[in-house]
């Protein structure tokens, strides 16, 4: 009985779809692609990405920030190795708190409106932090700017993928990623050049520059297609693709498809829906995706990257191998916006994870066999008082541990930093998706937040090595999930995506 009852919905659901591969349809998609006028989706697409940009520059604020705390005159604001740990890593536990709401938030007050809800949390965080007169202040500024981070990791792929054409998502899918990483850049940058002229303070009245200009630019740009026709707003879902595709374009077809696509999905989620593969198998890849980018370790390595480099006493000073870093992260993202459309999202994913293995591989053996008198390791140190110590490099040989980062962030920047964003946005199932993103979101923020609780000891138990290692076993693990789990969806529809995930026939991926 359960089986009759649902061959007609595949049947249906086949025939609905049955056109996408047929070489009219393929034609009639790429003569409308070519037709499309992108400035106005760019233009969203650049609005929403500005709280990427704070969410980046937010992330890696206690890199030079901790040393000149620890340093700090007054004990009340002063850090220490135990407090030093948790002024960096409890923003992850705010930023799995925004993913948690935002479960609610992207399907209550919609995409748009939730990014826009995030400069509010980010706004007070910053003022906490300029404005710090004690360690309670420090820990509140980093919850609340890690809680706006949260919102705005779950809210922004989904907008930008919800208003995006396949002919430019992947481009648009990496962009949340390029923009963390120039905020992380500018970072750095103002970290080195207000360090000698102004109070670390300032740094987090900096921040409030790009959360202004985010909602001051959002007021002005249409919400979603697709979420206001699941809200029953029709008129209004077809002004918005209007505006994001333009006037003389066939936009009306694409609306068809969207409307087809909503009407399916008109009603909640309920639990016994949850069984069905149709949910629960995007939902899984997209929350494992999420779990193994994190336990890769690029928060802990974004986190600490002065101290590890000054642990290992690369040849150049920590603040400027932690700028050289970021350039190679944004260069390598902005080779994947290129490149994601082209050569597909699947073999990022494995070169990504190749090079993250290879290079966590070189660091551990690195650190493990390399002398201490070579790699300029103080035994009794731990890594965050090791930032205050001069960089003695006396070989050559310390480039390793510099050049081992550089290919890693390259590696993770190429594919498992913007992909796994993207793909969450791109598989998640329209019913599911303001709910399912948010959970992934704290997943991954869970998962980072348990990583870099647990990084600090380990290196002191253990060695810098250690962690390291793990993090080559979990980049071999990326490329054995990447070949058994995920999916290519380049260039294809949200709505053919979904069709895959409901009939099983990879026909609608090819």
């Amino acid at each position: 009985m359960e089986r009759s009852d649902r061959e007609p919905l595949v049947r249906k659901t086949s025939s609905s779809y049955r056109t996408f591969p047929e070489s009219t349809a393929r034609t009639l998609d790429r003569e409308y692609l070519r037709s499309l006028h992108n400035k106005r989706l760019f233009l969203a697409a650049f609005a929403a990405v500005l709280g990427n940009f704070s969410f980046g520059f937010a992330l890696v604020y206690p890199s030079p920030v901790i040393p000149a705390l620890e340093a700090h005159p007054n004990p009340a604001l002063r850090l220490d190795q135990h407090t030093a740990p948790w002024f960096g890593s409890v923003f992850t536990l705010g930023a799995a708190a925004g993913g948690l709401s935002t479960m609610l938030l992207n399907d209550c007050l919609g995409r748009k409106l939730s990014i826009m809800f995030s400069a509010l949390p980010s706004a007070l965080g910053y003022a906490l932090l300029a404005g710090a007169q004690g360690f309670w202040m420090l820990l509140l500024g980093r919850v609340l700017t890690g809680y706006a981070g949260g919102v705005t990791s779950a809210s922004i792929p989904v907008y930008i993928s919800e208003i995006s054409h396949p002919g430019v998502r992947g481009m648009l899918g990496a962009c949340p990623q390029i923009m963390a990483v120039l905020g992380s850049l500018v970072l750095y940058a103002l970290g080195k050049y207000l360090r000698l002229v102004l109070d670390w303070r300032w740094l987090a009245v900096a921040g409030e520059v790009p959360v202004l200009a985010m909602v001051v630019l959002l007021c002005f740009m249409p919400n979603s297609p697709r979420f206001l026709l699941s809200q029953g707003k029709e008129d209004e879902a077809l002004g918005s693709l209007c505006w994001l595709r333009g006037e003389d374009t066939d936009y009306a077809r694409e609306y068809e498809q969207i409307k087809d696509s909503v009407r399916k999905q008109s009603r909640r989620v309920s639990c016994a829906e949850l069984k069905d593969p149709f949910l629960y198998k995007p939902i899984l890849i997209a929350g494992g995706m999420r779990f193994l980018q994190q336990l890769s370790g690029v928060t802990c390595i974004l986190m600490y990257l002065q101290p590890i480099f000054k642990k290992t006493s690369v040849i150049l000073k920590p603040e400027y191998d932690a700028a050289l870093v970021g350039l190679v992260r944004l260069s390598s993202v902005a080779i994947a916006a290129v490149s994601m459309d082209k050569a597909g999202r699947k073999i990022l994913l494995f070169v990504s994870a190749g090079v993250m293995l290879v290079s966590n591989l070189t660091m551990g053996l690195y650190i493990h066999f390399v002398p201490a008198s070579h790699n300029g390791t103080v035994a009794n140190t731990t890594l965050v008082s090791s930032a205050n110590l001069p960089a003695e490099p006396t070989n050559y040989i310390t480039l390793i541990p510099l050049l081992a980062t550089m290919f890693f962030i390259m590696g993770y920047a190429m594919g498992w930093g913007p992909i796994t964003w993207l793909l969450m946005s791109e598989i998640l199932p329209l019913k599911a998706r303001g709910v399912a993103s948010g959970l992934c979101v704290v997943v991954s923020w869970l998962t980072a937040f348990t990583l870099t609780q647990f990084f600090l000891p380990a290196v002191n138990a253990f060695g810098l090595e250690v962690p390291f290692l793990f993090f080559a076993i979990i980049s071999a693990g990326n490329i054995l999930f990447t070949g058994c789990c995920v999916p290519e969806t380049k260039g294809r529809s949200l709505e053919q995506i979904e069709a895959f995930f409901r009939t099983g026939r990879r026909s609608f991926l090819r």
